[in-house]
């Protein structure tokens, strides 16, 4: 985990981190919630925040009222965000850096850019408009009645529901509806993120910003990037850069407006290219690594028996258990796959024994999984992993009976001389993977 330091705008503590060596600042503002410890525990995140530190010296902060820094009644100022900025770059040493705002920091980004363009290298917008709600082509456009209603009903369902369920993620991160594992961090990041008055106290602030006629006065090489299917509309992202003197404005392909989620490939080559001018093709590394997949017997059968809310939070007490003996057995989670996991390892009898713990723990809370472990030479993209030999693996995983787990024969050679113990369950063809393979099943 990556050091909390403090600094302190007008009397208010605000917290932040720097990570990576490069020779450019990179300073992020991430938006309406963020904490600094619990970013770094969801995977998609962190390899998105090390993707950025890999090519940059990456400023991270938690803006007043949210995550490890002070909270504040009134949802603060948008100058008050704009000196938490400033402050954090003094206290990290920064002269002049790259600003990246992503959704609701790029309002702050953007009039620190326009006050302080000698602090302001180039400027980035991602996922961004310049006024919440409103007419774009109206320069005195207020919210509406409508608007009104329809926020107050919101303001409701968040005192109801905060941290309790997803909220929000059918519209910010779409393509992880159904994760329950990404639907469990998000809750958590939520609740450590604000309270429910703290999150409404900022949204109503939030509906005060219109930085429309400041965009003409900003004078700093700007890049503003939006995905054309997202929940911001993009007719916003248009906006902003036809109203920057010089900007240059790409549109990405997806529809999550969460920046670590998607095409991060595509969304980070952009953000290097502009802040170095060279873009980095990643390129796949061959390693050889022990993959687990596990997956839980029944679970469409035991959802309509539980219902949706109970079995959610089995699956989040599953998670947390997976987890924990992941970190246990040294064991990285690559991503989870409907009701299961893909998991890697640094050596086969600590997936093989990862495996059994998972397994009889799962079979305590009233769950039965399967799982399959297999070791051999993969692809490594980024915090992904590809090759034949993960479809073997899945393959393996999916010929387990309910309450095993089964390795390939290449698993049970490596692990000779160790005290686990095999039982022979034959031959087999696996789908899609050539020749036949000899399965076993570790023994109880």
């Amino acid at each position: 985990m990556h050091p909390v330091r403090y600094t302190t705008a007008n009397g208010v503590t605000i917290a932040y981190q720097v990570v990576g060596e490069g020779d450019v600042d990179l300073i992020a503002a991430l938006g309406s919630f963020t904490h600094l410890d619990v970013l770094w525990e969801e995977p998609s995140v962190a390899n998105f925040l090390n993707r950025l530190a890999s090519f940059s010296r990456l400023i991270l902060f938690d803006k007043r009222g949210v995550g490890l820094s002070d909270r504040v009644e009134d949802g603060a100022a948008l100058e008050e965000r704009m000196d938490d900025l400033r402050a954090v770059m003094d206290a990290a040493g920064s002269d002049q850096a790259v600003v990246f705002g992503v959704s609701e920091g790029a309002s702050a980004s953007a009039l620190f850019a326009a006050t302080h363009p000698n602090r302001v290298k180039a400027l980035i917008l991602y996922g961004a408009g310049p006024i919440c709600p409103g007419a774009l082509d109206d320069p005195d456009s207020q919210p509406t009645a409508e608007d009104d209603r329809e926020e107050e009903e919101w303001y409701q369902y968040v005192r109801a529901h905060w941290g309790q369920e997803p909220t929000s993620l059918e519209f910010l991160a779409p393509s992880k509806v159904g994760d329950a594992a990404f639907a469990a961090w998000w809750m958590r990041w939520l609740r450590s993120s604000t309270s429910p008055a703290s999150y409404i106290a900022l949204s109503r602030s939030n509906r005060q910003i219109d930085i429309r006629r400041v965009l003409p006065s900003i004078r700093v090489p700007t890049l503003v990037l939006h995905r054309s299917e997202e929940s911001i509309p993009v007719e916003n992202g248009r906006y902003l850069a036809a109203h920057i003197p010089g900007a240059k404005y790409v549109e990405l392909a997806g529809r999550d407006h969460f920046p670590c989620i998607g095409d991060v490939d595509a969304l980070v080559g952009e953000v290097e290219e502009f802040t170095t001018g060279v873009r980095r093709t990643p390129e796949p590394d061959r390693v050889l690594t022990t993959m687990l997949f596990t997956d839980i017997v029944s679970s469409t059968e035991r959802t309509a028996e539980l219902g949706d809310r109970d079995w959610r939070y089995l699956l989040e007490s599953h998670y947390r258990d997976l987890r924990r003996q992941l970190s246990h057995w040294r064991g990285r989670e690559v991503k989870t796959t409907g009701d299961g996991c893909l998991a890697t390892f640094d050596g086969p009898a600590r997936a093989v024994q990862c495996a059994c713990a998972v397994r009889d723990q799962a079979r305590d809370i009233g769950l039965q999984i399967r799982a399959g472990v297999h070791t051999g030479e993969v692809e490594v993209v980024g915090d992904d992993i590809a090759g034949l030999a993960v479809s073997l693996c899945q393959r393996v995983q999916a010929l387990a009976a309910p309450g095993e787990v089964l390795t390939s024969s290449t698993v049970k050679d490596l692990v000779a001389g160790s005290r686990l113990r095999f039982d022979d369950r034959g031959r087999h063809a696996l789908r899609g993977v050539p020749g036949e393979w000899q399965l076993f099943a570790a023994a109880e």
